[in-house]
Parts: C-alpha cells; sequence; structure tokens
C-alpha cells in the first residue's frame, strides 16, 4: 500500500468517525468502494454519498473536527480536505438526488481498520462511466475496475443506467469485446457477489 492509500485510508476513518458521531448518513462510493471489494487501489480521493439535506451539516462537523472546506465549482458536491487528503461529499452525482433509498443499498464491509457502508460495485461503475464525456474519456482506471469486480456486477443494469452515453456504450462494447463480461453478459450481480 502506498503512502498516499495509507493517507485516505486514515482520512476515511477519520471522517466516518465524525459523520458517525454527528449521526449523518453516508455511504462510500467511487474508487474507494471498488477497493473495499476487491478493486484496484484508489490514490485520488474519498468519495461519500450524503444527502443534500445534510451536506452543510457535515462539512460544519468536519471542520470542527479540524479539516478544512474548499468551494468547488460544481453544485452536485462539498469538498473538505484532511491535510493532502482531498474528501468530496456528493449529494446530487450524474444529477441523481442521493436519498435513503439510495444509502440504504450500501452493505458494510471492512475498510482498512473500520466497517463502513459500501455502495454496490454497480452503483459504482453507472457513476462512474455517467461522468464520461468528450473531455473525460479516459478508460484506463475503468478497465482494471471492470476486470476486478466483474462478477459483482449487473451488467444489464449498468447497460440500462447508462443507455443515453454513447462514452458508457462504447466502454461496455470494449470489454465486452476484450471479453471481461464475455458475450452475453454471463456476469450477473448475485447475492454474495458470485457469478450466476
Amino acid at each position: 500500500m502506498s503512502d498516499v492509500q495509507a493517507e485516505l485510508l486514515l482520512t476515511l476513518t477519520k471522517v466516518a468517525k465524525v459523520l458517525r458521531g454527528a449521526e449523518i448518513p453516508f455511504a462510500l462510493t467511487g474508487g474507494c468502494a471498488g477497493y473495499a471489494r476487491g478493486g484496484p487501489v484508489s490514490e485520488h480521493d474519498v468519495d461519500l454519498l450524503v444527502k443534500e439535506q445534510d451536506v452543510n451539516e457535515a462539512v460544519r462537523v468536519l471542520v470542527e473536527a479540524g479539516l478544512r472546506g474548499a468551494e468547488p465549482p460544481e453544485d452536485w458536491l462539498l469538498k473538505v480536505y484532511d491535510g493532502d487528503s482531498l474528501v468530496d461529499l456528493l449529494f446530487r452525482p450524474n444529477e441523481r438526488p442521493v436519498t435513503d433509498e439510495i444509502l440504504a443499498m450500501a452493505e458494510d464491509m471492512p475498510v482498512g481498520s473500520v466497517l463502513l457502508p459500501v455502495m454496490p460495485a454497480t452503483f459504482v461503475l453507472s457513476s462512474k462511466l455517467l461522468v464520461l464525456d468528450g473531455h473525460r474519456c479516459d478508460f484506463s482506471e475503468l478497465l482494471p475496475f471492470a476486470r476486478a469486480l466483474r462478477e459483482q456486477i449487473d451488467w444489464e443494469q449498468v447497460r440500462e443506467e447508462t443507455k443515453h452515453s454513447p462514452y458508457a456504450e462504447a466502454f461496455l462494447v470494449l470489454i465486452e469485446r476484450l471479453d471481461i463480461i464475455g458475450r452475453g453478459h454471463e456476469f450477473r450481480a448475485v447475492p454474495g457477489g458470485k457469478s450466476a
């Protein structure tokens, strides 16, 4: 594990403790969620889903705990820093508001030294695919994610949720052609993350 990854895990532990202490519901998503589920190491940031009505309070308690807030240009998340480690508090990723129902999809899993609510791999991959556009169309991180977590992903659900995105479609064609998911998408998410 790199120093950056170790710092992110320490930040995640600290943030989770503060949010739990303030009784603010959250769920881990993004690269760290993929890592928690057995995917590749993430060294970018920590992504947490938080409901919009809770996000300002989340920033407030985190700043009180020693993190520093930052004003993002985006209108669907807020940011805090723990030293150099960035935490994104997403309340409307891909124009999809975070709700109790979405947070209820998370499964408690060990992440580093703590048990945290972690979003399903299907949700994480769909979210990652929906941010692809003409300026952000890099599959280099998505390929190892899809390969490592393919048996935990409901590929038909991903296809349905991303059907309006030509970038997502291109990615799905690529991983099918590379035999990561196989023809006909025989890998489907089932309880326990085993292939069907």
